[in-house]
């Protein structure tokens, strides 16, 4: 008797929960209807138009940051391909006169890098002279030391003689033997002399290409010495008239921009280019070594209507096109290509492609680029 009531409870509940229970939706792949499908909420995805749906959350976590665009007139720039010089008034060389052998300084032979002052002894050279030579140079000193005794003799004896000897044979018998302990003090102190090898400029040294004991041939080079704050910038332009273009100048090191001053071109083409010299200074030049190439960015006179962009936010699409990513709605960003120009080697000159007022994706571009 108590069955049918049991069945009807349940029938109960079915119905409960057939109302309560949302309709399930179909997995992606296998739409049931019409209706469009949502993005899914789970994570980011790429839209079939080529978008992305970005959650907040994970635009959080990716570190996504967007700038408004803006046009202006910007400077028409020109890439140069450059490298890192020695600055002639802040740095030098140290080479030896004579041929010899290399003998430590006070503190020892110097190591790339160490800090050096302006007039310190950095190593000597023993000059090398063969057998012939030193016996020649040996046997005038003892001639000359012969002489010399002779001469002493003299002088004594005319001394003595002062009051019957002219005074002018005294004066030029003591003139004589000054004349000869002279030559034997230059003769010997040729015998023994070592060269020293001292820095022309305060800084450090970039290269050392000796070491304790070794024979150097005359005007060899021995020491290299640098100041890293003032460094000279040497970019090759194949267009000559370039040079009197030039507005301003940037190089790029690491994440900062170091500003060049323009010193002069020169005036005799080397490779079919022109070589331009800038002078940089700065802490960010310690990044740097002599001879390494680096990317001048040249900015003339000229003037392009563009948007400027940091460099971060262009990326490159299937089809190998330049692209950015632009904010359209809080968690919808779109692929728009575009065309660049280069402007100062931290941001590019964008002239078509996007317009003042797109939300620009700066950081994080190259993750939502990643997004599939």
């Amino acid at each position: 008797m108590k069955r049918p009531a049991l069945k009807a409870t349940h029938a109960a509940l079915l119905i409960a929960l057939a109302v309560c229970v949302p309709m399930v939706r179909a997995g992606e792949g296998h739409d049931h209807g019409d209706a469009p499908a949502a993005p899914s909420a789970n994570g980011p995805q790429r839209q079939p138009d080529g978008s992305v749906f970005l959650p907040k959350p994970a635009q959080r976590q990716l570190g996504v940051r967007t700038v408004v665009s803006a046009a202006a007139d910007l400077p028409r720039t020109v890439e140069l391909g450059a490298r890192v010089l020695m600055d002639p008034n802040a740095g030098g060389r140290v080479q030896a006169l004579h041929a010899g052998r290399i003998e430590p300084g006070p503190r020892g032979l110097p190591h790339p890098g160490q800090a050096v002052r302006r007039g310190e002894v950095l190593a000597h050279v023993l000059p090398s002279a063969a057998p012939i030579e030193r016996s020649n140079q040996a046997a005038q000193l003892a001639e000359l030391r012969a002489a010399r005794t002779l001469a002493d003799k003299r002088v004594a004896r005319l001394q003595e003689l002062a009051d019957t000897v002219p005074r002018k044979e005294i004066e030029a018998a003591e003139s004589e033997a000054a004349s000869l302990a002279a030559r034997i003090a230059a003769v010997g102190g040729g015998l023994a002399l070592r060269e020293a090898l001292t820095a022309p400029v305060a800084g450090v040294i970039a290269s050392a290409h000796v070491v304790a004991g070794q024979v150097v041939d005359a005007r060899e080079l021995v020491f290299e010495i640098v100041d890293p704050t003032r460094l000279r910038i040497e970019a090759l332009a194949f267009d000559p008239a370039l040079a009197s273009n030039i507005g301003s100048a940037t190089m790029v090191v690491g994440e900062r921009r170091v500003p060049l001053v323009f010193v002069g071109a020169a005036r005799s083409l080397r490779e079919q280019a022109l070589p331009l010299s800038f002078r940089a200074e700065g802490a960010a030049l310690e990044a740097l070594a002599v001879g390494q190439p680096v990317r001048v960015f040249v900015q003339t006179r000229d003037t392009v209507q563009g948007i400027a962009v940091p460099v971060a936010a262009l990326m490159k699409n299937a089809a190998n096109q330049t692209i950015v990513w632009v904010k359209t709605a809080p968690e919808r960003f779109e692929p728009r290509a575009v065309t660049t120009e280069a402007l100062d080697g931290i941001h590019a000159a964008v002239t078509s492609g996007l317009k003042p007022g797109d939300r620009v994706a700066t950081q994080g571009a190259t993750l939502i680029n990643q997004v599939r």
